[in-house]
């Protein structure tokens, strides 16, 4: 109870401008924190020097991207930040997977003071807030679908204070739930306006409605119980591509908006029903000659009829283009074409007005012109 009375530390802003462009490049960051989360996952937060505080600011439900030599061999990866800019702190959750590299040296070796190697924040899995919203959000999140759920969820709770939030996250059990500690207080805090209802697969809560996985059915009847589709402002879904798939299909189906639902893909979703759309043309038989620009710099190439993509011929090429998952769902190889025609073979990860503003995945583009001009800038 004593807490109520605590006075709060004022804590800086990392807030990001929306029209921020992030820079391309890796910086250097000392890691100031980790903490054990669940058994397979830590939370890592970093310090950020005076000269890189304005490029680390973010908006919530942004990710960085890490790169690490890991055994003599480089390795890429993108995780989402948890914290909230309104926290003081720029910090990452990474949950172990099998044979994961990174996520295996982060859970068992990482320690304070250690070093990596990170991009700026990036990533459009956020919504605008406003502080006169009344609005009304739901998110179905899934294992470390949660990482960027959680700064979405503690940002919107603090910037709408007349908003309401509806967390849905399935687990396989109570102790695999990683910020249960955290959800907990956050319910307290913002009482009467968040509702957090853990799913459980292989743990039973005395109710049929939050065991098992989430997926359409659950979402047919969490909608009949707790809210309206088609009033809702935005969803957030972060998790197996199998999940979003079908929670997104039920949920349009049910009546809500496509252009509020927003999702976040870990990896690709195989057989999962997300639109990944392409357009894909007869092989060319002309070799393309091809300019990336980066950082006002200037790279040329030309590209056969192989098959290799943008990304891949400007790497080649000596250009110092940013990447991290090459299969078309982090989007940190997101470039604007401004001169000829490309084709992407597949896109998990652009909105449709970002496609028809003419912005692609370069680690899945290929030229459709004899000329191509691409602008990791824009």
């Amino acid at each position: 109870m004593l807490n109520f009375f605590k006075k709060k530390a004022v804590k800086e802003d990392l807030t990001r401008e929306e029209n921020t462009k992030p820079s391309a490049g890796f910086h250097s960051l000392k890691v100031a924190d980790v903490r054990r989360e669940t058994a397979d996952c830590v939370s890592v937060a970093f310090e950020i020097p005076a000269s890189l505080k304005e490029e680390f600011h973010f908006v919530q439900g942004q990710y960085l991207t890490f790169k690490k030599e890991i055994k003599g061999e480089e390795v890429r990866r993108s995780y989402s930040i948890c914290s909230s800019p309104l926290d003081g702190e720029l910090r990452v959750a990474i949950k172990e997977v099998p044979d994961g590299r990174f996520s295996t040296f982060a859970n068992r070796q990482l320690q304070v003071g250690d070093v990596l190697e990170s991009m700026t924040p990036r990533g459009n899995f956020h919504r605008p807030l406003d502080p006169n919203n009344a609005s009304e959000y739901v998110a179905f999140a899934s294992g470390s679908g949660i990482t960027p759920v959680m700064s979405i969820l503690k940002t919107t709770m603090q910037r709408e204070p007349k908003s309401r939030f509806m967390l849905f996250y399935g687990n396989r059990s109570t102790s695999s739930v990683i910020f249960r500690d955290q959800l907990d207080d956050l319910k307290n805090e913002f009482m009467g306006r968040l509702e957090v209802h853990h799913v459980l697969s292989r743990e039973d809560q005395g109710t049929d409605l939050l065991k098992g996985r989430l997926d359409a059915e659950k979402c047919k009847n969490f909608a009949e119980r707790f809210f309206d589709p088609a009033t809702v402002s935005a969803y957030y879904l972060c998790g197996p591509g199998e999940m979003i798939g079908s929670i997104s299909e039920t949920l349009e189906a049910l009546g809500a908006p496509k252009d509020r639902i927003l999702y976040e893909l870990f990896s690709t979703p195989g057989s999962a029903k997300i639109e990944g759309k392409t357009n894909k043309s007869e092989k060319r038989d002309f070799v393309a000659d091809v300019t990336v620009i980066l950082d006002s710099d200037e790279t040329h190439f030309s590209i056969g009829a192989d098959g290799k993509s943008i990304l891949d011929a400007a790497l080649d090429a000596g250009a110092d283009v940013p990447f991290a998952c090459k299969g078309a769902v982090c989007c940190t190889c997101r470039a604007k074409v401004l001169e000829g025609e490309v084709e992407m073979d597949m896109n998990y990860a652009l909105e449709d007005d970002e496609v028809e503003e003419g912005y692609v995945l370069t680690c899945q583009s290929h030229p459709r012109s004899q000329k191509v001009v691409i602008s990791y800038d824009e």
